[in-house]
Order: structure tokens, then C-alpha cells, then sequence
């Protein structure tokens, strides 16, 4: 199978590549600097003249709190570019996976998300992220949605590697402790890309397309997943770190975040077979290769 990611140097795109069930197929990666998703032509002609059986649109704009002050950018690569990916797809009639995010929802649920619960994003990341689920389910019906939260991994920019760069010159940390999610591991994803992919291709099931969550057991918040990095951190030498738990209304940030992200992943094991692991699990070894080469 030959599969077209796009992002060179996203968290999930580079777990893609070193994927251990990614190995006998054919991974193509296309992004920046040859191509920006922003430039919707060239990035339909690259996908066309790749001609995969499937694409993994897993790059995005995903600066937070920038996105506020740079709303057109991250429109224009969160929901204009999936639409023109769904739009590559459906000339080339092979499916579609893309990955969303936590913050389509606003957070006021007291329980967890589900697929069909109500949209209600309360930031631009969110907004543009949102509307383009909408644009690429408009472009082709062949496609499947993965929302995911709070991801994490060895690569990239992401709250692990944040904890432990600033325990290394810090005894103490203040963590926000009233917004609660799933931690969840971007090679556990990019495992879970690829058995869905394999499904997508082995069948044309309606029932195997559409929206569905994926994140990592269990449920924390900030300072609880904080904990866990630094007690993992601590089997490789690292100091201790107090964890002080905050509140939101103490750590202001320019965009809004959703107290309330926990999705639920039955659907996604109730169709594709797909469990992650719980994410305490996942953090120790994400900790693990960070530090075991500098222990």
C-alpha cells in the first residue's frame, strides 16, 4: 500500500514514518519547504502525481494561542488545505484520513465527548480545525476523521518535552489543574493510521468512514500528566520537581482552552478494533527514549 502523509517534521507524521507496522508499505511524505499547504494547487497536482491508495492528512496549524493574531494563516491551512486534499482524494477515488482536534468541542460537558455530541469551538485553532472536517467531508464522502487530544512524543514541540526542558533549570513548577483531557502518544496514533488505513482499503464498509475520537486511555490534567513526566524523569537521574497545582484563571494565555477535553474511543473500538494505550503507560516510555541516551 502506498500511503501519502502530509508534514516532514509534525509529531504524527514523523511517528508515521518510524512506525514499526508502517514497514511494508510505501510512505510518501510531502510539506515544507518543496511544498506549503497553503499552495492548494501544488498540493493537489503533488498528491495526484503520487497517485497513493490512501492519504494521512496529518499536518496543521497548531500554535494555540498564536492562531488569535494569525487567524487567516491557520484558516488557511487548517481548513482550506484539508479541503483541497479531500478534493485530490475524491479525483483520485482512494480515502482519506485527517486528524482534528479536542478543541472543535467547547468543553462545558461534564462527561465525555462523543462523535455526534454538538460542535462549539471557543478559539480560531478550533474554529479553523472544525471547519475543515466540514470542507473535507464535502469534498469526498470517502474519508475517516480522527479527533484526537493533547498529543505528545519523542519529536516535535509538545508538553513532555516542555516539562522536562524546564525541570532542568527549575525545582518547582506551577501547572493548571482544572482543565482536564487524554494524553495521547503520536506513535500510538500513527499505529492506529495505519490499521485504519488497511481497513479503509480492504473495505468499502460506510460504517468504517466518518468521524471518530482516538485518544490514549485514562484521563488527567495538566499537573497530573506533569507528575508523571518528572517521577518517570527521576529513573534517569533527573532532580525532583514540585508540581504546584494552579487554576486556568492564574495561567492566562491569549486563547481560551476547553476545561473539559476527554473523548471517548469506543466507537473506534467498537468498529475498528482499535484500543490506544492508557496514557500513563505511554508518557514512561515516551520519557524513557527522550532520556535513556543522556542517563
Amino acid at each position: 500500500m502506498k500511503i501519502l502523509v502530509t508534514g516532514t517534521h509534525g509529531q504524527v507524521d514523523t511517528s508515521i514514518r518510524s512506525c514499526p507496522s508502517a514497514k511494508g508499505h510505501e510512505i510518501i511524505s510531502i510539506g515544507r519547504p518543496e511544498i506549503d499547504l497553503s499552495e492548494y494547487e501544488k498540493l493537489k497536482n503533488a498528491i495526484i502525481n503520487a497517485n497513493p491508495d490512501i492519504i494521512i492528512s496529518s499536518a496543521a496549524y497548531t500554535a494555540v494561542d498564536k492562531a488569535e493574531s494569525e487567524a487567516e494563516i491557520a484558516y488557511a491551512i487548517n481548513a482550506l488545505a484539508p479541503k483541497a486534499i479531500g478534493e485530490a482524494a475524491a479525483k483520485l477515488n482512494i480515502p482519506v484520513i485527517h486528524l482534528s482536534t479536542d478543541y472543535v468541542f467547547s468543553g462545558d460537558k461534564p462527561s465525555s465527548y462523543d462523535e455526534d455530541d454538538k460542535t462549539g469551538p471557543i478559539g480560531v485553532y478550533g474554529k479553523t480545525k472544525l471547519e475543515g472536517e466540514k470542507l473535507l467531508a464535502a469534498a469526498t464522502p470517502n474519508h475517516v476523521i480522527l479527533r484526537t487530544a493533547w498529543v505528545y512524543s519523542p519529536y516535535g514541540n509538545n508538553f513532555v518535552k516542555t516539562m522536562l526542558r524546564l525541570g532542568e533549570s527549575r525545582e518547582e513548577l506551577n501547572v493548571v489543574a482544572d482543565q482536564q483531557g487524554c494524553p495521547t502518544y503520536a506513535p500510538e496514533i500513527a499505529r492506529a493510521c495505519i490499521t485504519i488505513a488497511e481497513n479503509l482499503i480492504n473495505d468499502q464498509a460506510i460504517e468504517l468512514r466518518g468521524i471518530f475520537n482516538l485518544t490514549g486511555q485514562g484521563k488527567a490534567n495538566w499537573a497530573q500528566f506533569a507528575k508523571v513526566i518528572f517521577s518517570g524523569a527521576e529513573k534517569f537521574g533527573r532532580k525532583k520537581i514540585i508540581v504546584n497545582e494552579i487554576t486556568t484563571d492564574q495561567y492566562p494565555t491569549p486563547a481560551k482552552r476547553p476545561k473539559n477535553s476527554l473523548l471517548s474511543s469506543q466507537k473506534l473500538l467498537d468498529i475498528h478494533g482499535i484500543e490506544l494505550d492508557n496514557w500513563e503507560k505511554s508518557t514512561k516510555e515516551c520519557v524513557k527514549m527522550l532520556l535513556q541516551n543522556n542517563a
